[in-house]
């Protein structure tokens, strides 16, 4: 198994998610720092993800989890080892923080 590299960025998870999802509103924070030591930090970094999309009217949060992990397919190679994830409509309670 290769090793990643741990190139991918707070910032390309970003443009990723706005290419592919058009966010109203988008957060993305690389909590790696909080996992220092942890095992899993040998295998890449961790993000924290909130985004409100009008992509996600209707669909479950599984549905909506497997929108954002589609456009982030091509990062996760470069490093992605945890993806924690906030979904929501744009009309939904906690979409607006």
């Amino acid at each position: 198994m290769s090793t990643p590299t741990h190139r991918v960025s707070a910032a390309d998870i970003e443009r990723a998610l706005r290419a592919a999802l058009s966010p109203s509103a988008l957060a993305v924070d690389d909590d790696s720092h909080h996992h220092a030591g942890h095992a899993g930090a040998r295998e890449g970094r961790h993000f924290s993800v909130r985004i409100s999309s009008a992509r996600f009217a209707g669909l479950s949060m599984l549905a909506r989890h497997r929108l954002v992990y589609d456009a982030l397919q091509p990062l996760i190679p470069q490093g992605i080892h945890a993806l924690a994830i906030q979904a929501h409509a744009p009309d939904e309670p906690g979409a607006n923080w």
